[in-house]
């Protein structure tokens, strides 16, 4: 009887300390043991992991991909304008002796790097860059955060800015220079359509000039597109032949009988 007491007790007291020492790690976190405030050097992988109660202490680091949002920041590029920019940054714990031991708390630490690299990142860059120049300023970001994370056992994976937001009257001057511009190309391609259509009319009038028919024909052609239905404008078309005959007549009239013109006078 005592003996099956003393199994009974030795069996408990088995259990309490496998209860006490038991720690699960999932598959997508890695755990540090602290013995007597020191690091132990292995970390513990995936599954049921063993402590020694009392003694030990375990903490878990997530190795997943972090989405961090970093909060808009407010600064004047390098050309003197007021923006307002904001950025997301994805990164994820790689030595997670390094990111528990090196750092007090690495998800503070990189928010902080990223808002002041981006603030950094502001005024050394044009607002024309922020615009339309967000990959090399991606990369750029990355470095700067990249840097100091090294040291941390953190690997930024990307940085990708998310907006940049303007003051309105930045606003209404960018949409009157947009459309300063568009009515500038509007009115060259307007003149390069005028150039190309005076070279064809150039052309044309040349092979009328040759061929006097051709002119009747234009002429008639005119005509019908004019006199369309339900019109009632009357053309009258007059030979452009009688018009020269008449200057020409004109012209031989008085340098035949300049002194009728004196007298005129």
């Amino acid at each position: 009887m005592i003996l099956v007491d003393i199994l009974l007790g030795a069996m408990g007291a088995a259990a309490v300390w496998f209860a006490l020492s038991a720690r699960i790690v999932k598959q997508y976190e890695r755990g540090l043991v602290f013995r007597f405030g020191r690091v132990l050097e292995a970390t513990r992988g995936p599954g049921l992991n063993l402590i020694v109660p009392a003694i030990d202490r375990l903490r878990k680091v997530n190795l997943q991909v972090i989405t961090m949002p970093v909060p808009a920041q407010e600064g004047i590029t390098r050309d003197n304008v007021t923006v307002k920019v904001d950025a997301v940054v994805y990164f994820n714990v790689v030595d997670p002796v390094r990111a528990i031991v090196n750092v007090q708390d690495y998800m503070f630490a990189v928010s902080q790097v990223a808002q002041t690299s981006l603030r950094s990142m502001i005024g050394k860059s044009e607002l024309d860059d922020l615009l339309s120049n967000r990959e090399r300023l991606n990369e750029g970001l990355e470095m700067m955060i990249d840097s100091p994370a090294v040291g941390w056992g953190i690997h930024i994976d990307r940085v990708e800015i998310k907006d940049v937001a303007l003051p309105e009257s930045m606003k209404r001057s960018m949409s009157r220079q947009a459309e300063a511009e568009r009515e500038r190309r509007a009115r060259v391609i307007t003149a390069e359509g005028e150039l190309q259509a005076s070279k064809q009319l150039a052309q044309a009038a040349a092979a009328m000039a040759d061929t006097p028919t051709a002119l009747q024909l234009r002429l008639l052609q005119t005509m019908v597109e004019v006199a369309a239905e339900k019109n009632s404008t009357v053309v009258l078309p007059f030979p452009v032949e009688l018009l020269r005959f008449l200057e020409r007549a004109t012209t031989e009239r008085v340098t035949q009988h300049p002194a009728d013109k004196l007298t005129a006078s």
